[in-house]
């Protein structure tokens, strides 16, 4: 198999580095082209017609996630590698939208299995979507916001704003203080997986997700459960009871 690779990045020496580890560890690539940013990338693309992109996330003036903004979705027949150094938002949203991703300095082994992977992809249309919600993911966790698919477009809405988040089958009922409750097309563990770092939103039951801060009353009758200030009615699983009191005793 005879690939063609193109590498988009602003530094001289990560170019130089990752060429150096693809002609010693992918024999699938035979032939690299450079470019050092978005613009001539994009320009290299259409000339060259790689089969693989490598593609610096952040560069002077531009996301690497603009590279979409140049091209008609029906004409993308590369995939993309994103490379970074230490975003935490950009490594976050390649693991919400399953972007193979590689962190600077890379290492040999990464780049290979990563190569590997790409390899075996087929559908290129996919890459259109999971790079727009890539965007948009990176974008609203800079700015403290999540992106909610609604029926007319996407509802950008604080998190700081949602009070909690209620499973329904594969879809997510969002409880938030200024939209009251939204039913959104995903499932609960995709919001699980975006807010696991952020210390206010707890699973107190395979169903609920609840901002820690929106706790009006810990009810012990009946079992346990949890009154929010919008006066919901929150279940905590039997597993969850001592951890979340133990939890809420730290905080209050």
């Amino acid at each position: 198999m005879n690939m063609k690779a193109l590498i988009i990045d602003d530094e001289s020496k990560s170019r130089n580095l990752l060429r150096t580890i693809i002609n010693e560890y992918c024999p699938e690539i035979t032939t690299i082209v450079e470019a050092e940013d978005l613009p001539s990338g994009v320009k290299t693309i259409h000339r060259e017609h790689p089969q693989i992109v490598f593609l610096d996330i952040e560069m002077p003036g531009y996301l690497g996630t603009q590279i979409m903004d140049f091209f008609d979705k029906d004409t993308v027949n590369f995939q993309i590698i994103f490379t970074t150094a230490y975003n935490e938002y950009a490594i976050k949203a390649f693991e919400l939208n399953a972007i193979d991703y590689l962190l600077k300095p890379m290492r040999p082994k990464k780049v290979n299995n990563a190569v590997q992977k790409v390899l075996k992809i087929n559908n290129h249309q996919q890459i259109n979507e999971q790079l727009k919600e890539l965007k948009e993911t990176i974008t609203n966790f800079q700015f403290g916001k999540i992106g909610l698919p609604v029926s007319d477009g996407i509802l950008y809405v604080k998190v700081s704003e949602i009070i909690f988040l209620q499973a329904k089958g594969m879809y997510t009922y969002v409880h938030t203080l200024n939209h009251n409750k939204l039913l959104i097309s995903k499932p609960l563990k995709h919001f699980t997986g975006l807010l696991e770092d952020n210390n206010s939103f707890y699973r107190t039951h395979r169903s609920f997700l609840i901002n820690l801060k929106y706790i009006k009353q810990l009810v012990k009758k009946d079992g346990t459960h949890i009154l929010m200030d919008n006066d919901a009615v929150i279940a905590v699983s039997k597993e969850r009871q001592s951890d979340l009191i133990e939890l809420l005793n730290k905080m209050f």
